[in-house]
């Protein structure tokens, strides 16, 4: 039996939770259009439905049936994009800003210190647009949760609303609520991340919610240095140790291939200590003819490198009977 595009339907979206197993893009499959790494965008894909940029418009229907990965042109022939597979790296480029987000220089380090793994359970604080949400889901899958909190209640809802439309309910609970109150939560989670104006509230009631011995680790992700001074001193005063602060940077390396010629020869009179310069031969160096040029490819590194956007402070708890 052939498959039309009619009955080509996604029973429940799990694109952000699993690659798809048959590579075939389905109505209502949420897509990453693609142009070049500084203009992509997002859309679901609908019966009848038509996307639209500077290059002109594409059919959700001609992208139906369709691999993951197949460069679409528009009606008139004159642009395209990539249909591209999301995933969470993909998302944080792409999604709604409804505040400033994390990037993935500092999601991969933060994880990278977290341990985050299959099967962990994790406090994110702040949930802000979801750019972590989505990275921490896809670390703990498929048998671990995230427990994220928002204090504003419409970003809540809207934030809500995507993790259903992503199917990432039964991996994300998440909960409009000042965090600085506390959790909810005992003896249950590997880590916490604290996105927070004061993040040295919320420090205290980490504790309870660390597994019983097992060491807790936490993140807290502060602009200010005055910020991360106080988190520390909260962190000293709760007993958790191994505490150390970094700061994630980008250093961007300038490549250039340029052509040049080979100098003249310089030798050393060791006789009057005169240096005279020897014109190149065939047997000192190459002949000055414009087919003997070198080409050479080399790299340069920035002089000041910019783009900080947060300390990031890194701590463990040893929740052990004995120690307690």
């Amino acid at each position: 039996m052939t498959e039309t595009k009619d009955n080509i339907e996604t029973e429940k979206n799990t694109l952000f939770k699993y690659y798809s197993k048959d590579n075939i893009i389905k109505y209502g499959d949420i897509v990453i259009a693609y142009v070049t790494p500084q203009s992509m965008s997002s859309f679901k894909v609908e019966k009848g439905g038509i996307y639209n940029n500077r290059c002109g418009s594409y059919k959700h229907d001609d992208i139906v049936g369709k691999k993951w990965g197949t460069k679409i042109a528009t009606h008139t022939g004159r642009g395209f994009i990539y249909i591209l597979h999301p995933t969470p790296e993909l998302w944080t480029n792409v999604l709604p800003h409804r505040t400033q987000i994390l990037y993935l220089p500092d999601i991969s380090f933060i994880s990278m210190n977290l341990n985050l793994k299959p099967g962990d359970n994790v406090i994110e604080t702040g949930t802000g647009s979801g750019s972590f949400s989505h990275s921490i889901a896809r670390s703990i899958l498929p048998t671990g949760h995230l427990y994220t909190f928002e204090f504003h209640e419409e970003r809540s809802k809207r934030v809500r609303q995507e993790f259903l439309e992503h199917g990432l309910e039964d991996i994300i609970t998440i909960q409009c609520r000042d965090a600085s109150k506390g959790f909810g939560l005992k003896d249950c989670i590997d880590a916490v991340f604290l996105d927070l104006p004061a993040p040295w509230d919320a420090i205290p009631h980490t504790i309870e919610c660390f597994k019983q011995n097992k060491i807790g680790k936490i993140c807290c992700f502060s602009p200010c240095i005055e910020q991360v001074q106080r988190s520390c001193a909260s962190l000293h005063k709760n007993k958790f140790i191994n505490i150390r602060m970094f700061e994630v940077l980008t250093k961007p390396y300038e490549v250039r291939s340029f052509s040049y010629k080979p100098i003249p020869e310089i030798k050393l009179n060791n006789n009057d200590d005169i240096m005279e310069v020897v014109e190149p031969t065939q047997t000192t160096a190459i002949e000055l003819e414009p087919s003997k040029v070198f080409n050479l490819t080399v790299s340069r590194s920035a002089t000041s490198v910019r783009g900080h956007t947060s300390y990031l402070t890194f701590a463990d708890y040893p929740k052990f009977n004995d120690l307690m």
